[in-house]
């Protein structure tokens, strides 16, 4: 997949996951490792920007596997920036399936 294409797309994946739980960074690579390929590496500024924006807050809490881990909670503000994103998001894939859907040029 283009590398440009994911990283628009990624921000929302960020935030949808998160709000649907608080989530530490590594679980979010795995999360969306599972539907296209990441680096873990392309998360971590992401988190950091979003959290700076304050569309996150974060905590530490105790792991079983390690040193703690980094928490993010989606505020009320990036859920609502999220919400904006979806809409956004349902109309652009509605207008490039229209596109990609009707008739193809050879």
């Amino acid at each position: 997949m283009n590398v440009q294409f994911k990283k628009g797309v990624l921000e929302l994946c960020v935030l949808v996951l998160t709000s649907q739980k608080d989530r530490y960074g590594y679980e979010l690579v795995e999360q969306i490792s599972q539907k296209f390929a990441i680096a873990e590496g392309t998360i971590y500024p992401l988190l950091r920007r979003l959290a700076a924006e304050g569309l996150f807050s974060t905590y530490l809490s105790e792991s079983g596997e390690g040193p703690p881990r980094k928490y993010y909670k989606i505020t009320d503000e990036g859920r609502r920036v999220m919400n904006d994103m979806i809409e956004e998001w349902n109309a652009f894939a509605i207008g490039v399936q229209e596109i990609i859907g009707g008739d193809r040029i050879e």
